[in-house]
């Protein structure tokens, strides 16, 4: 049994669905702070998943799920990961995202549970030296959230030493699209994501919609981010699980595509799915945006065998295609 923790999210949600569709048997484990009871009844139609409510800030209700469940390995998806909020609270972040995953750990190891595939982040990495971004890339974060998860790499790094617990940490740069068959998706409150608050806005009657910053030096003044497909991403996580599975070492990969959209070609592609044109607001831009943010992922290609399949307007469209059944 595979223990998903975070798995009433976005991107939990969507391994849950794959593991499940592969025929695993999934216990999920979730707060419901920013998850959905809702996706959880959803991925129960689709194989055998057991729900249990509970915070890894408590040792107990993490203790209890290895207790009365056979897990042999986990996904570790939960924790807060919104980058201004971490700078305006970092202890919400340190407490839940670094004491919590200690607790998940400290259940880990007393039954004898030594495997982990861990959703980290690009933003390990704080302003890039260079471009594209490859694993040898110095990790400085230059936010709380971006710290928290370095924290814990370097934790699994000291267990695996210590104690041979084996992790892959995964370290997504900007994630997009929904399940394609809109089972699941992307549904946070507050939306801080770009394409689905730009899919948003055009269910809002014309409300402008804010970009900020057209001086940057890129081919059009704005913002280069590389967007992952999420059923793209999962597949990397059934692929290092495999990997652990097979006796593989701790290691760690980027997920990305290799490739950047600007901001604005992203608003082309949204009113070409959408089919409508969407009123923008140039803005200044805001501290800390970097002009570009682009991962090399070879390592991951090389040793996991995983590449991106999806583009930047499939992402979209099965983005608008959840937005649609949402509203």
């Amino acid at each position: 049994m595979i223990l998903v923790t975070g798995g009433a999210g976005y991107i939990g949600s969507h391994c849950v669905l794959s593991l499940l569709k592969k025929g695993e048997e999934v216990v999920v484990f979730d707060s419901l702070v920013t998850g959905h009871i809702e996706t959880i009844e959803t991925l129960k139609q689709y194989g055998k998943l057991k729900f249990v409510r509970g915070n890894l800030q408590n040792l107990s209700e993490i203790l209890e799920v290895f207790e009365n469940n056979d897990v042999t390995s986990v996904v570790h998806f939960a924790a807060f990961s919104q980058v201004g909020e971490s700078v305006k609270d970092p202890q919400k972040y340190y407490y839940n995202n670094v004491y919590g995953t200690l607790n998940l750990l400290n259940a880990m190891l007393q039954h004898n549970v030594k495997k982990i595939v861990f959703s980290s982040t690009a933003a390990t990495y704080g302003e890039p030296e260079y471009t594209p971004i490859d694993e040898k890339h110095p990790q400085n974060p230059i936010n709380p959230y971006g710290s928290s998860k370095l924290m814990i790499e370097k934790i699994l790094d000291d267990y695996d030493k210590a104690y041979g617990l084996k992790s892959v940490r995964l370290r997504y740069f900007n994630v997009a699209g929904a399940d394609s068959e809109s089972i699941v998706g992307e549904w946070h409150d507050p939306e801080t994501h770009l394409i689905p608050n730009i899919l948003k806005s055009t269910f809002s009657g014309g409300k402008p919609f804010a970009m900020f910053g057209d001086d940057y030096d890129t081919k059009d003044g704005t913002c280069v981010r590389d967007y992952i497909n999420v059923e793209d991403l999962v597949c990397a996580h059934l692929l290092a699980l495999d990997y652990l599975n097979s006796n593989g070492a701790t290691t760690y990969y980027n997920l990305g595509t290799n490739d950047g959209n600007t901001v604005k070609e992203v608003f082309s592609s949204c009113e070409l799915v959408t089919g409508k044109d969407i009123p923008v607001e140039i803005k200044a831009r805001r501290e800390g945006d970097p002009a570009v943010l682009v991962a090399d992922n070879s390592k991951a290609k090389k040793e996991l065998g995983w590449s991106p399949e999806k583009t930047l307007e499939q992402s979209i469209k099965s983005a608008y295609a959840w937005e649609v059944k949402r509203h």
